[in-house]
């Protein structure tokens, strides 16, 4: 059962100074099934990050729909699109967006303390995603004190603890270094494995490679996917890294 679907977005930006019109996304559709791992790639302006914010509820497509769960984004109120982020989608982005004044722990929070959850059941939620994450040791401690991979997991935590419908990952590898990524993508798989949705951006092969499925966007629109399979992360990776080679040079793909 598909728990987003995505038809015919278009968004088209106008120029502040002579009116020019940039269309960044031309016709957009696909769908992500309950619990799918899906990873979008592309080169930097093939539109996907201005996807992810339409996904995200940060903007408005053109024309076309984004439905959750058959809920038609475009139509809920300006006024209550900060509630629906916070109660359906889950974020974790690139640098890791932690207040350096609140606590580990106090920054798992936040999203639930904007929606005026008890603090029993706060502390109910957070204690078996951070026993999960690896990182009961550190939610007392402040993110200056902390490593990047720490960080990330407590990123990952925040994102979790809403039990959100679908978690958006904008270059959550991009920030960190190679062990660490190796940790988060681990994590993010053991996290899938649970039945959570997610949904990922990176320019990197390897993150990519982590996921079930890829898609490929060029020029605003999907150009082409990929479906893991029976593949190894390494089969995968190759499979990634010779499509991406096909959309940069215009090649045939099959």
């Amino acid at each position: 059962m598909s728990i987003l679907e995505v038809s015919g977005i278009r968004k088209v930006y106008s120029a502040r100074f002579g009116g020019q019109k940039v269309e960044a996304l031309k016709n957009v559709s696909f769908s992500v099934e309950r619990g799918e791992y899906v990873a979008i790639m592309g080169e930097s302006g093939s539109g996907k990050t201005t996807l992810l914010n339409i996904l995200a509820a940060l903007d408005r497509p053109t024309a076309g729909k984004v439905l959750l769960e058959g809920l038609d984004l475009a139509k809920i109120k300006d006024s209550a699109i900060a509630q629906f982020r916070r109660d359906n989608l889950g974020f974790v982005f690139q640098e890791f967006n932690l207040l350096d004044t609140f606590t580990v722990g106090d920054n798992i929070f936040l999203p639930l303390v904007l929606a005026g959850c008890p603090y029993r059941e706060m502390t109910d939620r957070l204690r078996p995603i951070a026993a999960k994450l690896g990182i009961p040791g550190i939610l007392d401690k402040y993110p200056y004190e902390i490593s990047g991979g720490q960080k990330q997991r407590a990123a990952v935590a925040r994102a979790m603890i809403t039990n959100p419908k679908l978690i958006l990952a904008d270059e959550p590898t991009g920030a960190l270094d190679s062990r660490s990524t190796d940790e988060l993508l681990k994590l993010f798989a053991d996290v899938n494995m649970t039945g959570q949705t997610i949904l990922m951006v990176t320019h990197s092969v390897k993150a990519a490679s982590s996921s079930k499925r890829v898609l490929f966007i060029k020029d605003g629109e999907v150009f082409h996917q990929l479906y893991r399979g029976m593949d190894t992360d390494e089969q995968f990776y190759q499979r990634i890294t010779d499509t991406l080679i096909l959309v940069a040079t215009g090649g045939e793909l099959k």
